[in-house]
């Protein structure tokens, strides 16, 4: 059977299944691991390509990291807060102990013991921030701290994976460690000098087409996944990084919406692949072990990451969805587990243990984090009894813009002066690379994108904009845009332009709250200057002057009117 066979055979199932799963009102990723479960080797036996179904899992994991460091912004890293970092440490170390000694209880070999702790004391970022972006929970407060959490937890995740890869030959292996040290701050370093100094130059020309920024994107992701992947590191350190150094440039927005669709499709075939690799032929032996580990994970895990947010001084319902949010196991811990095995630690019963664990705790979490909201008040007596009087002030930090203004030359130059002097809550977005340049340059605040780009509206909370201002002259963009904002926000302020009288009023009727038509505005103006002045000569004579500076400064920008035929 050829790969595309198996390949289409994987998506019709996982497509019938997740159909199922959504009817019954269940995690669409249960349909997913159901798939590889049915398809595996344990079932049906259908896929054969493990090898492609590995690499399409790893592709997923990695895309979803760049994307995860396309949001973190060195210079917006503060807005995750000592705090998250913090419990994160905090937890791992509790978790990881708590884990150990429950393995030993369960005679389980020290070494074993600690490989399980530290496996349970990772959570799922695939996982987290997939249930996350689907419930728009990424900018909320609790959202914000559990993403700063794995963040930390990732960067412990990869020490764990360095440590093991570099001390699996024993003390003969430290030099090795500690030269692969050396190379990754060396690689940090220069990732770091090109994202500052040669990425802004290369912005004008890698935006000029969506089609290479799109491709570069890619390369410059999957090439330092790989790159850190054959220094020792992970492919998911590599990928992160990438993305990070990627993060200040104005056109990351438009770099993850048009990942998005790519990332969905590699995240699935993750799921299917997490599935088609449990084995079924050691759990008879493992039921108590498991029982309790997935208890553990399930209930005391999100006990302590809840205890330890409302320490920091978080309310008690942020500490019960941060918490819940976090009650799985990492597809990290799974890599640990293969790779302790590859080198000799662990045997293949505890392998098997961690990866079925890791299937049953994404499975249950996924109903956690859906219904946290639902199930929040059942457990709000108990974490009542350690809120503390004090809580941090408990708003979400969502990246919303009083006023986005679409198309910055010609008529958006005049809004972009206006709205200068709003600072962070005034966004302009423009197709050139050119007057995106510009415009930054000045210290406005401007990003690449499409207006007809749902996902990249969707990054930027076009929906939560106060006033949307388009000066787009296009008809079919002008009215995607509308239809996208009043599908969120039927009270947010809505103007467009139009140089069509028809598409103006279809615009109004589609709920435009202004529509300006320029060659019809100009001549109001003209009549309303002409009759403020009345016969004085010297009124209108300033209002010439005015004019001319005006119409000189805007030839200098390079502003050229348009050129309108008759029939126009």
């Amino acid at each position: 059977m050829s790969v595309f066979v198996e390949l289409s055979i994987i998506i019709v199932v996982a497509a019938l299944l997740s159909g199922a799963m959504r009817l019954l009102r269940q995690p669409l990723v249960i349909g997913y691991v159901l798939t590889g479960v049915m398809l595996g080797p344990h079932f049906l036996g259908v896929l054969k390509s493990a090898e492609s179904m590995s690499a399409f899992s790893e592709m997923g994991i990695a895309i979803l990291l760049f994307i995860v460091g396309l949001h973190l912004n060195p210079k917006e890293l503060k807005n995750f807060g000592t705090a998250s970092f913090l419990i994160g440490f905090l937890q791992v170390l509790l978790t990881t102990f708590f884990g150990f000694i429950i393995s030993a209880v369960l005679k389980f070999s020290p070494i074993e013991g600690l490989y399980i702790g530290l496996g349970l004391s990772f959570s799922s970022t695939i996982v987290v921030l997939k249930f996350l972006s689907d419930k728009k929970d990424l900018e909320k407060l609790y959202g914000r701290l559990s993403i700063g959490i794995l963040l930390l937890e990732d960067i412990l995740a990869a020490v764990a994976l360095i440590v093991v890869s570099g001390t699996s030959e024993g003390m003969e292996g430290l030099p090795s460690f500690l030269l692969l040290i050396i190379k990754g701050l060396i690689l940090v370093l220069a990732v770091s000098l090109t994202s500052y100094y040669v990425m802004p130059a290369l912005g004008t020309f890698l935006a000029r087409s969506q089609e290479y920024l799109f491709l570069f994107s890619l390369a410059w992701g999957f090439g330092l996944a790989v790159l850190f992947g054959n220094l020792g590191f992970s492919i998911e350190v590599g990928a992160l990084i990438a993305g990070v150094s990627l993060s200040i440039l104005p056109y990351s927005a438009e770099i993850s919406s048009r990942l998005k669709p790519l990332r969905d499709f590699f995240v699935v075939m993750f799921f299917i692949y997490l599935g088609y690799e449990i084995s079924f032929d050691s759990l008879t032996k493992m039921v108590v072990p498991l029982a309790i580990f997935i208890s553990y994970v399930l209930l005391i895990k999100p006990l302590i990451f809840a205890l330890l947010i409302e320490l920091f001084g978080y309310s008690k319902k942020t500490a019960f969805l941060g918490g819940s949010s976090l009650s799985q196991i990492s597809e990290f811990s799974l890599i640990l587990a293969l790779l302790g095995l590859k080198v000799g630690h662990l045997s293949e019963d505890t392998v098997s243990l961690i990866t079925i664990l890791g299937f049953l705790s994404i499975a249950v979490s996924s109903y956690f984090i859906v219904y946290a909201e639902k199930i929040y008040p059942l457990f709000v007596p108990f974490l009542k009894l350690f809120e503390k009087k004090t809580v941090v002030a408990d708003t979400d930090i969502a990246r919303v813009y009083d006023t986005i203004l679409f198309g910055c030359n010609r008529a958006g130059y005049d809004f972009v002066k206006i709205f200068k002097e709003f600072g962070k809550q005034f966004l302009a977005v423009d197709f050139d690379p050119d007057i995106v340049k510009e415009l930054t340059s000045k210290g406005i605040n401007c990003i690449y994108g499409d207006a007809e780009d749902a996902e990249f509206l969707d990054e930027i909370s076009v929906g939560k904009a106060k006033i949307v201002i388009s000066t787009i002259p296009e008809f079919e963009t002008n009215n995607f845009l509308l239809n996208k904002v009043r599908s969120e926000n039927p009270d947010s302020l809505v103007v467009l332009i139009s140089y069509n009288i028809d598409e103006a009023i279809k615009l109004y009727e589609g709920g435009a709250t202004y529509v300006i038509l320029p060659h019809f505005i100009g001549g109001e103006f003209a009549v309303r200057i002409i009759s403020e002045a009345g016969f004085d000569v010297k009124k209108l004579s300033a209002r010439r002057d005015e004019h001319v500076n005006y119409l000189r400064e805007r030839k200098k920008l390079g502003h050229a009117h348009p050129v309108w035929t008759h029939s126009q």
